[in-house]
């Protein structure tokens, strides 16, 4: 039985997509891959259940995914790698289109998906050339963006490190809206400072809040390099 509504399931997503799927069967479907025997449909209820929707689920903890009687290991590993593959597929596809990241527009289309099922606070310097293609986006901190972590000298070895003609600084608020705190506006000031010191232009910073963004750019609180102090 198992059997049969595991391969209708299946033609169904290869006939339909996942448009027309409740979230349970959208679960039920991973979890074919992972947990071969068991009937799946319960399992992927209790995880709903458990988390309270499917992107809590694979954006829990692999070990607090395991607890939950029938997944184990191997299966929470596989579902926590979900978000992870997602976000390497977009960011790769985006990366290989080569497009310059010449508006907010375009930069959003290159940092969401950087960003996406990250629930710890991230700080990047994406570093772009003369003509705004990036060249590499550095991971300057993860877990908090907070002064001590995301340090000047950080952010211009990283510059400098990958011939940065330019950069685009971006993090994410994973639990809250992309309005910039105080801090925020602080760290973005010290920042271009530091990097008009070496002649490196900050294009932007570009807050990401799953899909919505706040560029500085855009907003017009962009400060402008004022020359050494």
């Amino acid at each position: 039985m198992h059997t049969g509504h595991r391969k209708r399931l299946r033609m169904r997503f290869l006939k339909e997509g996942l448009d027309g799927f409740e979230d349970h069967q959208v679960l039920e479907l991973l979890l074919f891959q992972a947990v071969p025997r068991l009937d799946t449909n319960p399992l992927a209820h209790k995880l709903i259940h458990r988390f309270g929707s499917l992107s809590a689920v694979l954006e829990a903890d692999p070990k607090d995914l395991a607890s939950v009687d029938g997944i184990g290991e191997n299966a929470a590993a596989f579902l926590s790698m979900i978000p992870h593959v997602t976000r390497r597929y977009f960011h790769d596809r985006v990366k290989h289109s080569r497009k310059p990241l010449n508006n907010s527009e375009s930069a959003a289309e290159y940092l969401v998906p950087l960003m996406a099922g990250r629930s710890e606070e991230v700080f990047y310097v994406i570093c772009l050339d003369s003509q705004l293609r990036v060249l590499y986006p550095v991971l300057i901190s993860e877990g908090t963006v907070k002064d001590a972590l995301v340090h000047p000298r950080k952010v211009a070895e990283a510059a400098v490190r990958h011939k940065a003609a330019s950069v685009i600084l971006a993090h994410n608020h994973p639990a809250g809206s992309v309005k910039p705190s105080v801090h925020d506006h602080k760290l973005t000031r010290n920042l271009v400072q530091a990097l008009g010191g070496i002649n490196v232009h900050v294009v932007d910073h570009v807050i990401v809040a799953g899909e919505l963004i706040y560029s500085f750019s855009r907003e017009g609180t962009l400060p402008g390099y004022e020359g050494p102090v």
